[in-house]
């Protein structure tokens, strides 16, 4: 009975953290480069009842008997498809078509990765104009260094090709190659990636290295989209048909607690 009661336990602990994982999914609707993330679950170990054996005409028994004792979260993983191209009035922001991502450095000098390409510019401490997010972390270029521009140069006339090459018009107007690219890694395993917060990742050694999409030829190269940001891949639909299915596990788990302890309530009162 004790089991029962650990059991159900266990699985309410589990539904709500898978909850608690939903309604993340569901505050980042509208989050820029947000990927939803889905809670999974793996079951705890069984506790050996009966082992295989044989009768007493030695008969074999091929099947034992094992309870399991509940379940736990076993990871959240965030599932990295495509998410929709929304329009933006910022004429810096950029899309990621393909699986690639950003590279900004940190704070501490770590190269973070991100698909957020809300970009602007910023004034260096030399006067100079350097491309940043909206937190102010640089941007890297294809050779993992901060995209910088000389004081002399207007923000709002940078265009960006679907190859992340940086172009600024000349003086008659034409569109002219600043030899700077943006910077793009891929993965072999994203969902291995470190989560750090406001939808940036940390390589670790699940992920594997960061792969330059500029020099490695054997990885599908992504396209950049000029004007648009890549909108959060969670469908509302089904976080909420999740949400109902975790509600309706956590109230069974919570039954299965109740029964357990009525039946025990009864055994505690049984007279001889």
């Amino acid at each position: 009975m004790v089991r029962s009661l650990w059991s159900g336990a266990t699985g309410m602990m589990a539904q709500q953290n898978n909850v608690d994982t939903i309604a993340h999914n569901l505050a980042n609707v509208n989050t820029t480069g947000y990927k939803t993330e889905v809670a999974e679950f793996k079951s705890l170990l069984y506790q050996t009842i009966r082992t295989r054996s044989t009768t007493a005409n030695g008969i074999n028994k091929p099947i034992g008997s094992q309870i399991g004792l509940g379940v736990r979260n076993s990871s959240i993983t965030s599932e990295f498809s495509q998410g929709a191209f929304l329009d933006s009035e910022n004429p810096l922001a950029c899309a990621i078509g393909g699986n690639g991502f950003f590279g900004v450095r940190g704070e501490d000098g770590e190269t973070y990765y991100t698909r957020n390409g809300n970009f602007v510019f910023a004034l260096n401490d030399g006067g100079g104009l350097v491309l940043t997010n909206s937190d102010g972390l640089e941007i890297l270029n294809t050779n993992g260094q901060p995209i910088t521009f000389a004081g002399t140069y207007i923000a709002n006339r940078f265009q960006i090709g679907q190859d992340g090459q940086i172009y600024y018009p000349d003086g008659d107007g034409n569109l002219q190659t600043t030899g700077i690219t943006l910077g793009l890694w891929q993965f072999q395993n994203p969902k291995g990636l470190d989560k750090v917060g406001d939808t940036m990742y940390h390589a670790t050694n699940a992920s594997g290295e960061a792969l330059n999409e500029n020099t490695n030829a054997n990885v599908q190269k992504s396209t950049i989209r000029q004007g648009y940001l890549e909108g959060a891949n969670v469908s509302i639909a089904s976080e909420m048909v999740n949400m109902i299915i975790a509600q309706r596990a956590y109230e069974s788990n919570s039954k299965s607690i109740t029964t357990s302890d009525q039946m025990l309530q009864t055994a505690n009162q049984l007279k001889s």
